[in-house]
């Protein structure tokens, strides 16, 4: 890790292949502690593998540096639940919070910040709607206090007037427990609001920076080939 202890996250040359499919290539920046880091680019260009390697789950080439202490939380896409499956998430938060020796109040206090009621709770998990079943994943996740949260399309199985009360609810989140995010996104209403930084991804680098220094209508039709392949939602 490099000596700014303001840097929580360095990432150079990473190279990603599985066989011969080369899936990043030579892909480097760097994030400050509180960051909010938006990774876009358009299906297929690595930006799940980009948050699955940062977790340790695939091998690499390059460097990845994280400061000392760095807690990790991850929010996966919504998962596909059997609706005959009896859990529920209060049981998956008790069941984690046990693990991890944590106390009541943690549990509380994480539910009562996500916005979680005991309906929502008691409802088996292949029941949930989509924004319920993000908001419980956001819950597991914060249950132990990590300081930067990887997400994954959190917005993937939620209607639009949902799609901003999620990234709202994030970025309060960001601000009560003084996270650094890293969110894989495709609205880029929210890249423009919310990240502090953005990396265009498409198999490499393509641009990073700050959005409104890097995004403009040729860094766009470079990174998805053409206008009407993004969106940018007019809330």
């Amino acid at each position: 890790m490099k000596e700014d202890s303001s840097i929580i996250l360095a990432v150079k040359n990473l190279d990603v292949r599985f066989e011969n499919d080369v899936v990043l290539r030579d892909v480097s920046f760097g994030i400050s502690r509180g960051e909010s880091l938006a990774i876009i680019g358009p299906n297929g260009s690595g930006k799940t593998v980009l948050l699955k390697t940062l977790l340790g789950m695939f091998p690499h080439e390059g460097t990845i540096s994280l400061a000392p202490n760095v807690r990790i939380g991850y929010v996966p896409q919504k998962i596909e639940a059997d609706k005959h499956l009896p859990l529920n998430f209060k049981n998956l938060l008790q069941a984690k919070a046990e693990i991890l020796k944590l106390p009541g109040s943690e549990i509380a206090s994480t539910i009562d910040a996500v916005g979680l009621t005991a309906f929502i709770l008691e409802t088996p998990v292949g029941h949930l709607s989509g924004g319920h079943f993000q908001r419980c994943l956001i819950a597991f996740a914060l249950l132990g206090r990590p300081n930067m949260l990887l997400f994954d399309e959190p917005t993937a199985s939620i209607d639009l007037p949902g799609e901003e009360e999620m990234y709202e609810l994030i970025h309060r989140l960001q601000e009560k427990y003084k996270l650094t995010a890293i969110i894989v996104s495709h609205d880029l209403s929210f890249v423009y609001r919310y990240a502090t930084k953005v990396l265009c991804l498409n198999r490499r680098n393509i641009c990073f920076g700050e959005p409104r220094d890097v995004l403009d209508t040729h860094t766009l039709e470079k990174l998805y080939g053409r206008p009407s392949a993004y969106y940018k939602h007019a809330h």
